[in-house]
């Protein structure tokens, strides 16, 4: 039976998993990317997604409930001042999981954990990647090599 078994203990004494959890978090804001286990990863999207929340709005208050979680400061200075901004209008869904497949020491699944708003390939609102063309040449280049050859056609005549 499950009764009361609302979160993963993941093989630890609480003040580890919290420990760890902080720690992950404060490496997840640092790094903006981390690479972890499944079971990791799920824990810290409980644990980290409602510290970002929380993070919207900059009150001394909020302050100290994330800072008494995450216990260093940086980690919430970095938080509140750059990944706030990014996430202001996003209503949740702060973390994105995606599985890489399996560890080859001991065949754990694991994941990529990373911030949502900081990745410019899957965000449509971010970058624009930099066209090319098949050569590996950008377009930009190409366009401008094609005038330069143009006008120095046109002088040789």
């Amino acid at each position: 039976m499950r009764h009361g078994k609302k979160h993963n203990h993941l093989g630890r004494t609480t003040s580890h998993r919290k420990a760890m959890l902080a720690n992950m978090t404060c490496s997840l804001i640092e790094h903006k990317r981390i690479n972890t286990t499944v079971a990791k990863a799920k824990a810290l999207r409980v644990f980290a997604e409602p510290l970002i929340t929380k993070s919207k709005s900059d009150t001394t208050h909020n302050r100290r409930v994330v800072f008494s979680h995450l216990r260093d400061k940086y980690a919430v200075t970095e938080l509140f001042k750059e990944i706030s901004v990014k996430v202001a209008d996003r209503p949740g869904g702060y973390l994105r999981i995606i599985k890489l497949g399996n560890r080859q020491g001991d065949n754990a699944p694991m994941a990529m954990v990373e911030l949502v708003d900081y990745n410019e390939i899957y965000n449509p609102n971010g970058k624009k990647a930099k066209k090319t063309t098949r050569r590996g040449r950008s377009k930009k280049a190409d366009s401008a090599q094609v005038e330069g050859n143009a006008s120095e056609e046109k002088s040789e005549e």
